[in-house]
């Protein structure tokens, strides 16, 4: 693929995931968490919150106002890059949230608060997810929520959980305590889907054998497989006979291929799997080298 069409493509995807992200957030919040009374986190919480001790204020323009504030910092801490792709979900929230809202009947979707609590938390970690993975935020809260991760490298999904923890506590002194439960169930799920978002289609399979046969192994997992092949020089521990082990990263949907090709070649291969979240370079993000 030519640099020029690639970085369309790039562009394609992040506008399209930004879009459809914002678009998300603000039909489950106009459907589910309003209706309700559920707690929410973020900017969108402080919003409701704010909206049910003043009811002429406007939810979405008070979102749009905090949005525009945390979106300066962003800009400072996170840099310009940050800040570009984070404006369009600042303005884009709000104009959905407003437009949803006038929607008729879209608060009316289920009388079930449970049942809002629990579909409003799975899409709320879907449309954070969206967003996140290209790089970019909803906007308010999740613009500290990153800079934390920046700089200490502790998951999103903890400082997602721990400021919606912190904004939902604020607005539980004054609500009844139904809505408080709703909104941690809320909470629960929102971070659970979110950790699965951003890995989502990334995570990939490690193998890692020990055999005699291990020339065998290469040649059929490099070629039979077509799996990327690592040697590594290795001493047994008992024995301490010097061989070679094999490192292998594999997609999900070959792990049991996988198995079959080493039990057939050497059913008394030690083997080892684990899978990683994400995997970069060549033969994965980038085409194999031709010999």
């Amino acid at each position: 693929m030519k640099p020029y069409d690639s970085l369309q493509k790039r562009i394609a995807v992040t506008t399209l995931s930004i879009a459809a992200g914002n678009a998300l957030l603000a039909f489950l919040v106009a459907a589910f968490m309003i209706p309700h009374d559920i707690l929410l986190g973020g900017t969108s919480g402080i919003g409701i919150f704010l909206s049910r001790i003043f009811p002429n204020l406007d939810v979405s323009l008070v979102i749009l106002a905090l949005n525009v504030l945390l979106l300066l910092t962003g800009w400072i801490v996170l840099g310009r890059r940050f800040a570009l792709t984070t404006v369009a979900s600042s303005l884009l929230y709000p104009a959905f949230l407003a437009l949803f809202q006038r929607i008729p009947g879209i608060d009316s979707m289920t009388d079930n608060a449970l049942l809002a609590a629990i579909f409003g938390g799975v899409l709320l970690g879907v449309a954070l997810g969206l967003v996140m993975r290209v790089g970019s935020s909803t906007g308010g809260i999740d613009v500290v929520v990153l800079i934390l991760n920046k700089y200490t490298h502790i998951p999103v999904g903890v400082y997602v959980w721990l400021t919606d923890f912190i904004i939902i506590g604020g607005q539980a002194l004054f609500l009844p305590a139904e809505s408080l439960l709703l909104g941690v169930v809320v909470l629960v799920l929102e971070t659970m889907v979110l950790d699965q978002m951003m890995v989502l289609g990334k995570a990939q399979m490690q193998l890692f054998i020990v055999s005699q046969h291990y020339e065998q192994l290469r040649d059929a997992l490099l070629n039979r497989l077509e799996a990327g092949v690592t040697m590594a020089l290795i001493e047994t521990g008992r024995l301490q006979e010097r061989q070679k082990g094999i490192l292998c990263i594999i997609p999900q949907r070959k792990l049991y291929d996988a198995t079959e090709l080493i039990r057939s070649i050497d059913p008394l291969a030690f083997t080892t799997i684990t899978k990683v979240s994400e995997v970069h370079g060549r033969g994965f993000t980038m085409a194999r080298k031709e010999l």
